[in-house]
């Protein structure tokens, strides 16, 4: 069972939220809050899987939320939701530990595959929002160096499998380019996450980006 914490500072939505994820057979919303400062509360007390964030609400945003909830070491995945497929704080909040991204017009199968796909370790970016963190990157322009000497703790193999992740790449599809077993690339993958001290994959992309492996 995957459970969940819904954040959002509308009752309507937190309620809709409830709602359709309740209906599934393999989640359990566990708890509500209203604001960000609410969400790290209910993260150190009720420990869920998935805290579904909003970002634009009163006392403390969604951003600064799941930097706080990353920071604790909290093992709660948080999956973002937005009204704003530009918001601006998509690149930012993904920088801060958010391992998926969703906007709030998806619908209640994108949802629950969402939370699942997010549980289970892998990155969830919608395609408009991919399409800002690109445009995003291309703007950063010049690789971060820090970012470029971390490249270098890692196998030749371990490095390609990084660029296959940040192209978006499932394990299935990158066993099948690699000619390798799933189960390899899920080896790789965690080896990665462990020498760059990443959460997800979806910081494995981020990180891939900042050091120039891949360009937008």
């Amino acid at each position: 069972m995957i459970r969940v914490l819904i954040v959002d500072d509308q009752m309507m939505v937190r309620e809709g939220f409830s709602v359709l994820l309740n209906a599934q057979p393999d989640i359990q919303v566990i708890g509500e809050a209203v604001d960000g400062r609410e969400a790290v509360r209910q993260v150190a007390a009720l420990n869920p899987d998935i805290v579904l964030m909003d970002i634009r609400m009163p006392e403390l945003n969604g951003l600064e939320a799941t930097r706080e909830i990353v920071a604790a070491n909290a093992d709660a995945k948080v999956l973002v939701l937005t009204t704003f497929d530009l918001d601006e704080y998509v690149y930012q909040a993904l920088r801060a530990g958010a391992s998926g991204f969703l906007l709030k017009d998806a619908s209640a199968r994108q949802l629950a595959d969402g939370v699942r796909v997010v549980a289970a370790g892998e990155a969830l970016l919608a395609p408009t929002v991919t399409k800002r963190l690109i445009q995003e990157f291309s703007r950063l322009g010049t690789p971060r160096a820090p970012s470029q000497d971390r490249v270098a703790d890692l196998t030749e193999r371990e490095t390609e499998v990084l660029v296959l992740v940040a192209q978006g790449r499932s394990n299935s599809e990158i066993a099948g380019r690699l000619v390798v077993a799933e189960s390899t690339v899920k080896t790789h993958v965690s080896r990665i996450l462990v020498k760059l001290g990443l959460r997800d994959r979806t910081q494995a992309a981020v990180f891939a980006y900042e050091a120039g492996l891949v360009t937008p």
